[in-house]
């Protein structure tokens, strides 16, 4: 009888702990790989490197920002990709709702829709973003990155730094 109430007594704790852990992880805060190069040098600076792919940049994802889409230009966020549900990417934010985006070779000035944003990587010459498939839906960001949480000599905040290539709609 003991041995059976022990075995209980551990699977219910076990299952409290994975429901909690699961909430915590679908609703407020998660951590997520870095995969590629896309972000040097800010998240993955030595993608390339004979070391880069051991240590990949693991972030921390916060997702409060979803609740009302509240972002900035210059944060970085996590979203499924608009071409392939099944990929994840992590890019700055560019441009918001509402505002206009100069591109790389400022011959086109872009506005951006309601409801979407443009996203770019930080190392442009090896990013599928935003210049590849357009402005995304704000619903398809998952957070925001925040920290960089492995490897430990990496451990810090992700800055966000706004982009120059906004303007107004006057320009």
């Amino acid at each position: 009888m003991g041995s059976s109430s022990f075995l209980w007594n551990c699977t219910k704790k076990f299952v409290t702990a994975a429901v909690i852990t699961v909430t915590v992880s679908d609703r407020y805060v998660t951590v997520v790989p870095v995969r590629g190069g896309s972000m040097s040098p800010t998240l993955n600076p030595k993608t390339g490197s004979l070391m880069g792919d051991v240590f990949d940049d693991y972030v921390l994802v916060e997702k409060f920002c979803l609740w009302k889409y509240k972002f900035s230009n210059g944060d970085v966020v996590v979203f499924r990709s608009p071409t392939n549900h099944k990929e994840t990417h992590i890019k700055r934010i560019a441009a918001l709702p509402g505002e206009w985006y100069h591109t790389h070779d400022k011959s086109d000035v872009i506005p951006i829709q309601s409801g979407h944003c443009w996203v770019e990587g930080d190392n442009s010459a090896s990013s599928i973003d935003s210049k590849s498939f357009g402005p995304i839906p704000l619903g398809l960001i998952r957070g925001r990155a925040t920290h960089v949480v492995w490897p430990p000599q990496r451990i810090g905040a992700v800055k966000s730094t706004p982009p120059q290539r906004l303007c107004s709609a006057l320009e």
